[in-house]
């Protein structure tokens, strides 16, 4: 008799291949048979009218600092993913000598949006080198799989010290150090090496992050600590240094061509966007990528499904008044009570003839292009949407608060102050910074589309204060596959996508496909009733800290090595995840 019988349902195998339907049986860990008609299990799930897939493989996260005091790993695993990928964009926790430990606090906090105060109070620090790391974070029971990549700040703190953040080159012995350290931990089981080179990502104490200031020799020699091994893959973000103008592009897309071709053609995945300072840069990107891949490399870009945007509150980390003189003297204050003051037509009257004040520069974990944002709240309006019961996440023009605020004769800036005081101060406001500048999904439909696309930057785990983006497996599914109305993805297309696909980039053959033998990672979902609920606020990090949460409705259950994880949107208490070891 089997463990386990998903019967009567729809697979979608991850391959790619038509759904069909069969019956899916799991012994212990592994799938043991897929078919029409298989005898009972102990147990069984009635997938009547539903369809079974593999679990999802994210390959972008932040959970870094979470796995050493949360073994739930939500938002990520009420939404179908099965083994979650760390260490993305630079940042991280290992390896680290003790002295150093607030410091990589400040830059997750800065870079990532994670709050200090639940950094310090949460991470153990059962460890110093990385092989320690992952064998601390296995030690401690987790919903779902976890695969760790070694984060470029950390190492370089590490080996560099307060040389790390003052702009000064890797010395030769510097980068033999690193290497070394990168070396044992690819020995030890880790999945690849990040590195993060983005204008926008500072510490909490305003300060360039440690990644951003290394030279091409340094990037080099990192990446040729992959060449002749059989496993291991590169992650790089990079904004082009756009905000000096578009000149440099091409000198900081040669690093990322330098270190593919150093590792002797190991993958190498890069972060896309539309970004408005310049409109046309994914495509630059795209053709420099289609160049290097028709020379046999390697390169993938990662995609996301949506606008790159950040969620606008009172309680959120930001929202277009944070600079405002009269604001500040109330951002103290208790949510009630800032609502209360907000609420006299006095103080409206009065804040509405003020401008921003300078919130980045020196000292500030405040970026130069969310300054320059909050300088310009009458234009922010025109981009900025309530999201409401139902989550629309490529919403017209017509109806953001700006568009609306003019077909009613009032100032966008009178608009958005109001609708920021909605729900008594709880309202959230959807503002898509990045890939909308179009006011439509149309450019992110050709980037996921385009052979080197892998689903990613979701960033589970961090910018928690700022997005809920763990939500684009869902999202995928109910707006690409179901019902946008125009340029939909096949179901069968875009599971493969996210399983087989991201799986087979990151090194893992035993799962991503519902196949004899495989691991029983299996989600169960009635894709017709598949839905996200909004956005919403919870209080349950250390030291108090708040965190956005997305919950969906339509997972009847999802499995990790044949354990049913959830049931119905709900978490059971079941824990099978472990730390996965790359090449063993």
């Amino acid at each position: 008799m089997f463990d386990l019988v998903i019967r009567g349902g729809t697979v979608v195998d991850g391959t790619g291949a038509a759904p069909f339907p069969a019956d899916v049986a799991v012994v212990g860990d592994r799938i043991v048979a897929v078919g029409p008609d298989l005898p009972p299990g102990r147990k069984e799930i009635d997938a009547t009218g539903l369809i079974v897939t593999p679990g999802w493989v994210d390959v972008h996260t932040h959970y870094d600092g979470q796995v050493s005091w949360d073994s739930d790993m939500a938002p990520s695993s009420i939404h179908g993913v099965t083994t979650a990928v760390l260490g993305s964009c630079g940042v991280g926790f290992a390896p680290v000598r003790p002295a150093d430990h607030d410091r990589l606090i400040k830059l997750m906090e800065g870079v990532e949006d994670i709050p200090g105060s639940a950094l310090a109070e949460g991470i153990t620090w059962d460890w110093e080198s990385f092989p320690e790391y992952m064998d601390a974070i296995d030690a401690i029971p987790h919903t779902i799989d976890l695969c760790a990549q070694v984060p470029h700040d950390a190492l370089r703190v590490y080996v560099m010290g307060d040389r790390a953040v003052a702009d000064q080159p890797a010395s030769a012995a510097d980068i033999a150090q690193m290497q070394a350290l990168l070396g044992e931990a690819l020995d030890a089981g880790a999945f690849g090496f990040s590195t993060g080179r983005s204008d926008n990502h500072r510490s909490a104490e305003g300060l360039p992050t440690p990644a951003s200031e290394a030279h091409e020799s340094e990037l080099v020699g990192l990446a040729e600590v992959f060449a002749g091994r059989d496993h291991g893959v590169l992650q790089f973000v990079n904004d082009f240094d756009i905000l000096s103008g578009d000149e440099h592009f091409a000198r900081e897309f040669g690093l990322v061509e330098a270190m593919t071709r150093a590792s002797g053609g190991r993958p190498l995945s890069l972060s896309l966007m539309q970004r408005d300072q310049s409109p046309d840069q994914w495509k630059w990107v795209l053709d420099n990528v289609d160049r290097l891949r028709s020379e046999g490399l390697p390169v993938h870009v990662q995609c996301a499904p949506r606008g790159i945007g950040v969620i606008l509150g009172l309680e959120a980390t930001f929202q277009p008044f944070l600079g405002f003189p009269s604001y500040k003297a109330i951002s103290d204050l208790p949510l009630a009570e800032r609502v209360a003051r907000m609420r006299d037509p006095a103080f409206k009257a009065q804040i509405l003839t003020e401008t921003s004040e300078p919130l980045a520069g020196d000292g500030s974990s405040i970026p130069p292009l969310a300054d320059m944002l909050l300088k310009a709240v009458e234009w922010i309006a025109w981009r900025v949407f309530q999201l409401g019961q139902t989550p629309d996440y490529e919403p017209d023009m017509s109806t953001s608060v700006g568009a609306r605020a003019a077909a009613q004769g009032r100032g966008a800036l009178d608009a958005i102050y109001d609708a920021l005081l909605e729900d008594d101060g709880h309202a959230l406001l959807y503002f898509p910074i990045y890939n909308y500048t179009e006011g439509s999904l149309e450019n992110v439909a050709t980037m996921m589309n385009h052979p080197a696309a892998l689903p990613g930057l979701s960033d589970g785990g961090a910018h928690v204060g700022t997005i809920c983006d763990a939500s684009f497996p869902t999202f995928l599914l109910t707006w690409w596959v179901r019902d946008r109305p125009t340029g939909r993805i096949p179901l069968e297309e875009a599971v493969h996508r996210q399983t087989q696909r991201t799986a087979r980039f990151i090194g893992l053959s035993d799962r991503g496909v519902i196949r004899e033998g495989l691991r029983a990672d299996l989600n169960v979902i009635d894709l017709q009733g598949l839905s996200l609920t909004p956005p919403t606020l919870i209080a349950d990090l250390p030291a108090g800290g708040k965190r956005l949460m997305q919950y969906a409705h339509g997972y009847k259950a999802t499995l990790v090595a044949g354990q049913v994880i959830t049931a119905n949107g709900e978490l059971t208490g079941a824990m099978p995840g472990r730390v996965v070891r790359s090449g063993r």
